[in-house]
């Protein structure tokens, strides 16, 4: 009878110490980046409602091209910030777990520089790099 045996969970070479550290960023990372998410989100809605209140011709609108500069860089702002922010929660989450730290690619451990620089960083910075191109 032959068993598999099972992989044990890794779990992180970082410090008890550290790790409440970089969740403490984290967590004032993710209320900035909430805070930055409806701030925007109420200001895209303050575009929807000048474009409702002005005439609808674009094309002879002397602010159209403006409000949708505008209403696209918002809405570019806002999707970063949304994957920013689930960046973040999957952080948090692999605290949580015990695997904060170990790369996703090689399984190696993710240099503490580079975890204190972007916490949220999944890879070290070999696999980062080569993925890079």
């Amino acid at each position: 009878m032959t068993e598999i045996a099972e992989r044990p969970a890794r779990t992180s070479a970082l410090t008890a110490r550290q790790l409440t550290s970089v969740r403490t960023h984290l967590a004032a990372d993710r209320e900035q980046t909430i805070r930055l998410i409806d701030s925007v989100t109420l200001e895209m809605d303050a575009f929807v409602s000048a474009r409702r209140d002005t005439a609808t011709d674009d094309e002879h609108d002397p602010e159209g091209p403006t409000l949708a500069f505008e209403r696209s860089q918002s809405e570019a702002v806002l999707g970063q910030s949304v994957r920013h922010l689930n960046d973040i929660d999957a952080a948090l989450l692999r605290i949580d777990e015990g695997t904060f730290g170990a790369c996703k690619t090689c399984g190696g451990a993710i240099a503490l520089g580079r975890l204190q620089a972007r916490p949220q960083a999944t890879q070290c910075i070999r696999c980062a790099e080569r993925n890079r191109f």
